[in-house]
């Protein structure tokens, strides 16, 4: 009798669902969203499946499950029983549906506080920021009146795409990276208005002690927000460089200390901006400066040019007067403030009084005219003073004792927060492929978007706490050993693991193909869920 054999990828994908397991994600929404009707899967294995199809490195959208789960053990992943066709859109749609009207911060709440009551993960640092999705489509019918859902729409295009319309997603993470709240908000909310709401909201959500920092980019720096804060909640922000006290110490003439890393320097100053005693600190960093004088050359060659145009238009003028002509040129050196006219004269000329061709006839009236002859040269002295400065930014907290090396280093966590919505955006999970025509199921899609990065920063930060503890390591992408490995990098080191299935005379057998040492280790030190999925058990 023939001997069949059929082999699926399983990949990283074990992994991705040994944390949905070992987290116990299924039990919270399937207390929040239970199944309604027998012939349906529970909501928390459609959004596994979703989480699954998100976190697969596959260029199939979110939601397209049937053609992802084709090729790989849907049972052992999801459940016996289990197959690609039961995964349908109206099943998919059921399950956003279900989301929505529970509500999708509400559950993302839930799953988080979940988590933290297992894990002592760490909110030293807390990092608020928005960032926005832009989505193709009409979407000219929006939510009815009456409801409560986000509106696709026209807003600050943080991606320079000004034609199409976008929706907001909210973001709190702690020092590590992992997703504490989220939120999505329309395409035009203003994210002065929602990082406040957010901050009041995790508040209430988590108990965080009196050691706990938020910290924000300079949208958190208004005056009516900082009277909010007040002086119980620790902060740190970015301050916006177009207030006028900000603004005098980027170009002042300051005494910056250098600080331990020679990359950076500081000077340190009091603010007491909304009522709220701070403590400034003015941040020169190298790097910084060098991204700046790239920009400031671009700057600097396009006033040039427009200053050649003006130039240019300023010569082909009359005036009637020496005085006219002299005031235009005072005029045009306040609009080019790094350049300057050389060679500059008022010449004379005649003109005849009408605007006739040909020579004047002897004794006709002629008019005094006078023109301008100029050449433009670059004013080195103000373009040095301001090159001196650049580099500089401004950080502000309410802690007046805090230390300036470690104001930025707290600051500097804000990275983590953006690594999080570059994760979301990447094309090579596919988790923020918008296609859905309903907002309620945008901002469901929302909640699951944010519960793959949950998944992916928890497994990273747990796999680099087990490596640091026991003392081991994995090769890099270098084959070299390290303790910090990224999860992109684990993930495509399990590319090649399948799950091979032997049906012989009628008994079936299942095996993992393809586990290398270094393979086993991480699924060790994972835990006996990710090696469930593995047969390591």
């Amino acid at each position: 009798m023939d001997v069949d054999v059929q082999s699926y990828l399983i990949g990283h994908l074990g992994l991705v669902a040994g944390i949905f397991d070992s987290l116990k994600i299924a039990d919270v929404i399937d207390e929040s969203l239970p199944k309604k009707s027998s012939r349906d899967l529970p909501h928390s294995i459609v959004i596994k499946a979703m989480i699954l199809n998100g976190l697969g490195f596959t260029s199939q959208r979110l939601y397209l499950f049937p053609n992802f789960f084709m090729t790989v053990p849907t049972e052992k992943l999801l459940g016996e029983g289990i197959t690609p066709s039961d995964l349908n859109d109206d099943l998919i749609g059921r399950t956003l549906d279900a989301i929505y009207r529970f509500g999708p911060t509400e559950l993302f709440n839930k799953i988080a506080l979940q988590v933290m009551r297992q894990h002592s993960l760490g909110t030293q640092l807390i990092h608020v920021d928005t960032t926005n999705f832009s989505v193709f489509g009409k979407y000219e019918s929006d939510a009815p009146d009456g409801t409560d859902s986000i509106k696709i729409t026209f807003g600050h295009a943080k991606d320079g795409r000004m034609d199409l319309k976008r929706f907001v997603l909210g973001l709190v993470t702690n020092q590590h990276g992992i997703p504490l709240f989220a939120k999505a908000y329309s395409g035009n909310e203003s994210d002065k208005k929602s990082i406040m709401e957010m901050i009041h909201k995790t508040q209430k959500a988590f108990a965080f002690d009196d050691t706990c920092f938020w910290i924000a980019d300079s949208a958190l720096y208004t005056e009516e927000n900082v009277k909010l804060l007040g002086t119980e909640i620790k902060w740190i922000t970015h301050v916006p460089a177009t207030l006028g006290e900000v603004e005098r110490l980027l170009n002042a003439d300051l005494d910056m200390t250098p600080g331990t890393d020679p990359r950076y320097a500081f000077h340190v100053t009091d603010l007491n901006y909304g009522g709220i005693p701070q403590r400034a600190v003015v941040v020169w960093s190298e790097e910084m400066k060098k991204r700046n004088e790239k920009t400031f050359n671009k700057r600097l060659q396009k006033e040039t040019d427009q200053a050649q145009k003006d130039l240019k238009k300023l010569k082909s003028r009359k005036f009637v007067c020496v005085p006219d002509a002299e005031n235009e040129t005072k005029i045009w050196a306040v609009a080019h403030p790094h350049h300057r006219l050389k060679n500059l004269k008022v010449l004379p000329f005649t003109e005849k009084v009408e605007n006739k061709r040909g020579r004047p006839k002897k004794d006709e009236p002629l008019n005094l005219r006078f023109k301008i002859e100029a050449e433009i040269e670059i004013d080195e002295a103000s373009i040095s003073a301001e090159r001196k400065n650049l580099g500089r930014f401004v950080l502000a907290s309410n802690q007046t004792d805090l230390e300036p090396e470690v104001m930025l280093n707290y600051y500097k966590g804000q990275q983590t927060v953006e690594r999080g919505f570059r994760f979301l955006k990447d094309k090579s999970f596919h988790v923020s492929e918008i296609y859905l025509k309903k907002e309620e199921r945008i901002e469901a899609l929302c909640m699951i978007m944010v519960l793959s990065l949950l998944i992916y920063s928890f497994a990273e930060w747990r796999l680099r706490e087990m490596l640091k503890e026991t003392g081991q390591t994995v090769p890099n992408q270098l084959n070299k050993p390290t303790q910090r490995p990224t999860m992109r990098w684990i993930f495509e080191m399990f590319m090649g693991v399948i799950q091979s299935v032997v049906v012989d005379r009628g008994k079936i057998i299942k095996v993992i193909v393809n586990l290398s040492v270094s393979q086993t280790t991480i699924l060790r030190l994972m835990g006996k869920e990710c090696e469930n999925y593995y047969g390591l058990n």
